[in-house]
């Protein structure tokens, strides 16, 4: 089975855009560039995303990974 584990599909979406929500309730979407076993993860072209609409631009951001709750590819 593809994708048998979690790593497996977060390295599937890498170069691809992604959207993360935080336990803040707080959303960004930008590509995914890097992530470690702890799910700390690098966006570029990062936006932050209040109700769905665009806050602001952030352009490359470090999120650590025990603030993630929700990971999606777009």
């Amino acid at each position: 089975m593809e994708n048998s584990r979690p790593l497996d599909a977060l390295n599937k979406a890498r170069n691809k855009r992604i959207l993360i929500e935080l336990k803040n309730g707080r959303q960004f979407v930008g590509t995914l560039v890097a992530f470690d076993i702890h799910i700390n993860t690098v966006l570029d072209d990062a936006e932050e995303r209040v109700d769905g609409e665009v806050k602001r631009q952030m352009g490359t951001v470090f999120i650590r990974g025990d603030a993630i709750t929700i990971m999606s590819p777009q």
